[in-house]
């Protein structure tokens, strides 16, 4: 299953790990337990501190344990971990054999220092990008905390437990049998759930910060290209992120990165994350903003106020806070949000396998979406508000070629139905005949474009009608001494390479602007 260059990287990863750790399968006849075994004990072959036994001591099969030698660890995949979750696996294997997480001290401490009685449950997909950051912060907490045990569970290999539970999108965490998280989340998140206290400490550790020269708000590739600019100038820099990566998190494939053939989204968020470590960057992760007062308000330093009721002061600020998936806003989205309504296919598309489905989106991303539910769903309607679809006619070609596949157009969706705990179906308009039509389903992927994260500006810098961020060609915004880059801004064409660029545009007026004042 391994081939001779992962067993050869798996050979140097593997020679950090400091304390033996054994491998403990609980398996059963299937086919999915015999793939288990085999690429559990070809991971074993790989390093002398690594055992495979079979004990069949837990009762989901196929699943397994690993165990550090002599001290009492609670981590367990009830997968066969490939795809986005083998690097989840290959981490947990370090942390358990004794190698530190790379989180900071103070995250390490909070770790540790938890009590009481944490069993933790997260049912992924192994398409899903978001679930490894989840499944990993909870990894990494089993293994330096006894008190926290995690069982990470592909939902697809117990289909029956999802059925049960009732889950329709992923990450889905369960805390001691009882619904704790939906979505993605960090490990300081995570801490801050579980100790009450924990945000007013952050938020005045936070507040106690002396003022920065060039503050960067958004860890996406826009912030990420302006912390990097800003910090090789000399400048005191800092970036607040809700969370690094922003929306690329979110993106399976990218091939249009000029020199990169071929990435992922999380794989590029984890490079943008580590370049900016390299600088002398204080990075601010898991925060969200709530308002700007600009300097000429503020009366010298621009504020950055934080949802957790902290404040930054800074000479000048950069704006970048990305965006986020447009809602269609009817009656039924909200409520069963997670609960059939979804907006990720990669993350949320293998649990609705085998069911009816609905795509609203004729663009490129909705037929995109369509295209890849087809292989999964029995069958997939896709809805489109405008006369015709948007998307390229390469995309169009192959959607029309699919079987399983309806497609409407001069469709408004106008509300999604639902029996109280899931998601039943769909009401659609018909804007050519007015007639009112109900498609019978069990999920809707809303694919409409996407949002600027930019409510909290209002009045704070001038903002398109659109609530983008009206910026010129040096990346000034409204108010002196406040930038903005990215997708939340008026640059045409969202994209990363161009994100990037402004970034860095923005850095360089954020540092002229230092230099005339």
């Amino acid at each position: 299953m391994l081939d001779a260059a992962l067993k050869t990287q798996l050979q140097a990863y593997f020679a950090r790990i400091v304390t033996p750790i054994t491998l403990r399968a609980s398996l059963d006849d299937s086919e999915k337990s015999t793939e288990l075994a085999e690429l559990l004990q070809e991971v074993a072959s790989v390093s002398d501190n690594i055992s495979y036994v079979r004990s069949d001591d837990d009762s989901r099969r196929p699943s397994f344990a690993i165990e550090r030698q002599g001290a009492d660890v609670g981590l367990r995949f009830a997968a066969i971990p490939g795809g986005h979750e083998f690097n989840s696996f290959v981490l947990a294997l370090l942390h358990v054999g004794g190698h530190p997480p790379k989180e900071d001290e103070e995250t390490l401490a909070r770790i540790k220092a938890l009590d009481g009685e944490y069993r933790f449950e997260t049912y992924f997909s192994l398409t899903c990008q978001n679930c490894p950051e989840v499944v990993q912060a909870l990894d990494t907490m089993a293994a330096l905390n006894p008190r926290v045990r995690h069982v990470a569970i592909d939902g697809g290999l117990f289909p029956e437990e999802v059925e049960e539970r009732g889950i329709m999108a992923v990450p889905a965490v369960y805390l001691n049998g009882e619904p704790f998280q939906h979505g993605r989340a960090t490990l300081e998140q995570i801490l801050d759930k579980l100790d009450a206290g924990a945000g007013e400490k952050k938020a005045a550790s936070i507040s106690a910060k002396e003022p920065f020269d060039v503050l960067v708000v958004g860890g996406g590739p826009a912030g990420a290209a302006a912390a990097i600019y800003a910090a090789r100038k000399g400048v005191r820099t800092g970036i607040v992120a809700e969370r690094f990566g922003g929306q690329v998190q979110d993106t399976a494939g990218i091939e249009n990165f000029i020199s990169v053939p071929h990435t992922e989204g999380p794989q590029m968020a984890a490079a943008l994350e580590r370049h900016v470590a390299e600088y002398s960057v204080d990075v601010m992760n898991g925060q969200i903003a709530s308002a700007l007062v600009p300097a000429a308000e503020a009366g010298g330093l621009a504020e950055l106020k934080l949802a957790n009721g902290a404040t930054l002061k800074s000479k000048t600020i950069i704006l970048a806070p990305g965006a986020r998936w447009r809602r269609i806003n009817v009656p039924g989205e909200t409520e069963y949000m997670t609960k059939g309504v979804a907006y990720c296919p990669h993350c949320d598309g293998p649990l609705f396998k085998g069911k009816r489905v609905a795509v609203i989106g004729g663009g490129n991303s909705g037929v995109e979406a369509a295209i890849d539910l087809a292989g999964l769903a029995s069958h997939v309607t896709l809805l489109e508000f405008d006369a015709k679809l948007r998307a390229d006619g390469i995309l169009q070609e192959k959607l029309r070629s699919l079987p399983n596949v309806t497609i409407l157009v001069s469709a408004q969706t106008t509300e999604i139905l639902g029996d109280g705990a899931k998601v039943t179906g769909l009401v659609y308009r018909d804007r050519e005949s007015e007639a009112t039509r109900t498609v019978e389903l069990e999920g809707v992927f809303v694919q409409i474009g996407l949002l600027p994260n930019t409510e909290w500006l209002d009045g704070a810098v001038t903002l398109t009608r659109y609530k983008e961020i009206e910026i010129d060609r040096r990346c000034n915004t409204s108010a002196p001494g406040v930038f903005a880059a990215g997708d939340a801004t008026t640059v045409p064409y969202k994209q990363i390479v161009i994100a990037m660029g402004e970034g860095a545009t923005a850095a360089l007026s954020a540092f002229d602007h230092l230099v005339r004042m």
